[in-house]
């Protein structure tokens, strides 16, 4: 008799379960039903460099957890390229494919009944979709990174993705020639992994280190190197161990936790985007958390590496550096982290930063000393005002000068903002607007990472600021709000900006404000309507008719 541990179905006799009998057709033998049923869920995908390698990284799992005596069934999910979507239609796809993740792997672990997963994921939306539904699903999980991808090089300098979308500011303002740009593009991703700078996918893999539900030191190895393989078939050995100790995320996606990944993306410089996707890991897990947690945690935190994409050095640099155990240790030893927080070995964060020294070491500089912080606080601000009431997120490392008040540049998509860029009529001092491109308005809230590369390459970062109700790519940097909340398609006070009007961004002070009166909106938003949806039939319209506030996450299964 045999007792499967999440379905409970038994099951006796030798021959007698039709689906003993299937199972046996895919590799089971007799002594294969009493051994734990583990899912590895891989991203592994040709469409981009991110996730090339994950096929393998799959496949020494599998070795490795038959060898540990489980029975591993390996199913595949879903990408989408960021970087190569960014400025098209095909954008809008990107954030919701955050939940198709999150839906198909819950569907499969939980129709399978499996007794653990072990999820790959290498581009931005595979992290946060798997560790949604790690925390949805509750059984003993594990994710592994598909790594960094290592930088380009041309004239000297070290290149991401990121350099490729600046290139085309630069050409447009006439700062570099059409070569230079050939070459750029050319040199910018030289090989597999995912991009390179402290953008979103490598943000998203250093905070679930912190989480403890990923091992030490894997979020910033390279796809390419040897280690890469070995950390994932090391994640396999831990992943069947917590198995027979029945650890679950939910013993390790904790309040606590949650504080101290959002405390290393915070001292890394990491992506905006970390917010939305913690605001929906937490509801995912149960755990309370708002915007207003996340900006009491900025105010404590340092930014403490210097990373691109507002600084000199990537991923691999770090890795170097001592990575993110380094970064963990700094923080622990100054109150900043939580040292009994379980992580996916059984061991507290404390335990397994043990031996990590408290200061980083003085032959580089990639994570500054603690008394010479980059920032003395937090990158990622909350801003709130009247024109987001609900909130809205600032990425305010890097930025020269953090306050501005001029006039609306009023655009209603990304492509006539960006078209109005790069043809000279953004000026210095325009404070830009990006509406109708939320969660529900867009839908699916594109990143804005075409339109903030064009200013800084026309050589406008400093001088013009961009709010909007859709997203940023980890790459942007500048004097940028996004995730203003409420967005535009429901009536927030976006949706009521005319050309001219005046707008302050003043990120000490965490404002955005409308200089229009309370009476005069009122007016306004009497004689607003609400557009047209964009999309009425298929997974955009039925993403549309689900989400929620960006301010909540962005979730698709909320009250």
């Amino acid at each position: 008799m045999t007792l499967n541990r999440r379905s409970h179905v038994v099951t006796a006799g030798a021959s007698r379960s039709p689906n003993r009998a299937m199972m046996r057709a895919v590799g089971f033998g007799d002594e294969d039903f009493h051994k734990p049923i583990v899912g590895v869920a891989n991203a592994h995908s040709n469409l981009t460099p991110c996730n090339v390698g994950i096929g393998q990284l799959a496949e020494r799992a599998m070795v490795t957890l038959k060898e540990q005596g489980a029975m591993p069934q390996i199913f595949g999910t879903i990408t989408i390229s960021d970087g190569i979507s960014m400025g098209t239609e095909g954008m809008k796809y990107s954030l919701v494919s955050r939940d198709v993740i999150a839906d198909a792997i819950e569907t499969v672990c939980n129709g399978q009944s499996m007794d653990g997963l072990l999820a790959i994921g290498g581009c931005d939306k595979n992290m946060p979709g798997a560790m949604i539904a790690i925390a949805r699903m509750n059984i003993p999980s594990i994710f592994v990174y598909g790594g960094t991808i290592k930088p380009g090089h041309y004239q000297g300098q070290d290149l991401t993705v990121v350099s490729a979308f600046e290139a085309v500011g630069q050409h447009s303002a006439g700062k570099i020639n059409d070569q230079t740009l050939l070459e750029i593009e050319r040199h910018a991703c030289p090989g597999a992994g995912s991009c390179g700078g402290m953008f979103t996918a490598n943000t998203m893999s250093s905070a679930f280190e912190a989480l403890g539900m990923s091992l030490m030191y894997s979020s910033t190895m390279a796809a390419e190197d040897d280690e890469k393989s070995d950390s994932t078939a090391q994640s396999a050995v831990v992943l069947h161990r917590a198995i027979a100790q029945n650890l679950c995320p939910r013993d390790i996606i904790t309040r606590r936790s949650i504080e101290n990944a959002l405390s290393v993306i915070m001292a890394v410089g990491g992506s905006t985007n970390a917010v939305l996707h913690f605001l929906a890991i937490a509801h995912a897990a149960e755990v309370p958390l708002t915007l207003d947690d996340i900006e009491t945690i900025r105010q404590r935190v340092p930014v403490l590496c210097d990373l691109k994409p507002s600084g000199r050095y990537v991923a691999t640099d770090l890795h170097r550096a001592g990575g993110i155990p380094q970064v963990m240790k700094m923080l622990l030893a100054h109150d900043l982290l939580h040292g009994d927080c379980l992580t996916i070995t059984g061991q507290t964060i404390a335990e397994v930063l043990t031996a990590i020294p408290d200061i980083p070491a003085t032959t580089q500089d990639v994570i500054r000393h603690w008394d010479r912080p980059l920032y003395a606080q937090g990158h990622l601000a909350v801003l709130k005002g009247n024109l987001a009431t609900e909130g809205s997120v600032a990425k305010i490392s890097g930025v020269k000068v953090p306050q501005i008040t001029g006039p609306a540049r009023v655009f209603d998509s990304e492509e006539s903002c960006l078209a109005a860029i790069l043809d000279g009529r953004i000026q210095k001092g325009d404070v830009v607007v990006v509406r109708y491109e939320g969660p529900k308005g867009g839908p699916g809230m594109r990143e804005m990472l075409a339109p903030t590369s064009a200013i800084i390459g026309a050589g406008l970062g400093d001088s013009v600021g961009l709010i909007t109700d859709g997203r940023f790519s980890g790459g942007t940097y500048g004097l940028v709000v996004g995730h203003v909340a409420p967005e535009a398609f429901v009536g927030g006070a976006i949706a009521l900006i005319q050309e001219g009007d005046l707008i302050t961004i003043d990120a000490p002070k965490r404002l955005l404000r409308l200089h229009v009166s309370d009476g005069e909106l009122a007016q306004r938003r009497a004689q607003w309507q609400p557009p047209v949806p964009r999309y009425t039939r298929g997974v955009l319209a039925k993403y549309a008719r689900l989400v929620s506030s960006s301010s909540r996450g962005a979730v698709t299964d909320g009250d």
